[in-house]
């Protein structure tokens, strides 16, 4: 099995923290060059220095501003090349409960989602054309299985960018690009963190109380850390899978339950 990413450039987006962060690390250290994708450019040079092997860059931008996020990214791949791999992956929007959410909320998370990586695949698909090589991965969540309670406008969001993804596998293909989801479960991060911090306080519990109460909710009885998740991300970057297209992929410790 060939999971080599030697001579593979890679855009990867919220790299700078936790799963992308991870996801950044575990591609460099398979051979790809990195192009960090984040809106802080302090972590950005921070992450940069961190990665294995060299060739690697970042674009800073704010994924809530979609149009200078395309702008900068066509800008950068015009200078240093085409990318044979994207990873769409950016954070969540705030919790609470669906029936309480505004318009305005469902407009941000909608651009920061859909928009964005709309405009991203826009951006790298005839370069992946060009190299005959073209793997686009998409940092979901499980609540595409099963919602989230009280993560009223990101389970909708998050829905609404695997039916996207779906549709982008059905017209990619045939120009032998992949477009595939990776659904986290429960993972180590600081959005996790916080979270669980607000739904401990919710519920009149400690967070360590929380975090048992969560972990029972997985068969393996914890919850994942982002290497892992990074694992299946380098997986499907990769030759090996090459005939995997238009899949949502969980990664939750077999998460049942809500």
């Amino acid at each position: 099995m060939n999971l080599s990413l030697q001579s593979k450039r890679a855009l990867v987006c919220g790299s700078t923290d936790g799963i992308g962060k991870a996801c950044s690390s575990l591609m460099a250290a398979r051979g790809a060059s990195i192009i960090l994708a984040a809106r802080n450019e302090t972590k950005l040079k921070s992450t940069l220095e961190e990665l294995e092997g060299d060739e690697h860059s970042y674009i800073c931008a704010d994924f809530d501003d979609p149009d200078d996020l395309k702008n900068k990214t066509i800008k950068h791949l015009a200078e240093t090349g085409s990318v044979h791999i994207l990873m769409n992956n950016t954070g969540g929007p705030h919790g609470g409960p669906l029936i309480k959410a505004q318009a305005k909320e469902f407009e941000i998370a909608f651009r920061r989602h859909i928009i964005a990586n709309q405009f991203l695949v826009q951006a790298v698909v005839p370069g992946m054309k060009e190299l005959g090589y073209g793997r686009i991965i998409n940092i979901i969540s499980t609540s595409v299985r099963q919602v989230i309670p009280g993560l009223g406008v990101s389970n909708t969001i998050r829905g609404a960018v695997a039916q996207w993804a779906k549709t982008q596998a059905l017209e990619l293909g045939p120009d032998g690009i992949t477009t595939n989801n990776i659904l986290p479960g429960y993972t180590n991060t600081e959005r996790l963190k916080e979270l669980l911090g607000k739904w401990a306080d919710n519920a009149g519990i400690t967070y360590a109380e929380m975090v048992q109460s969560i972990a029972k909710k997985t068969s393996l009885g914890r919850i994942g850390n982002p290497n892992e998740i990074a694992s299946a991300v380098a997986f499907l970057a990769s030759d090996a899978a090459s005939y995997i297209n238009g899949t949502n992929l969980a990664v939750d410790g077999g998460r049942f339950g809500t």
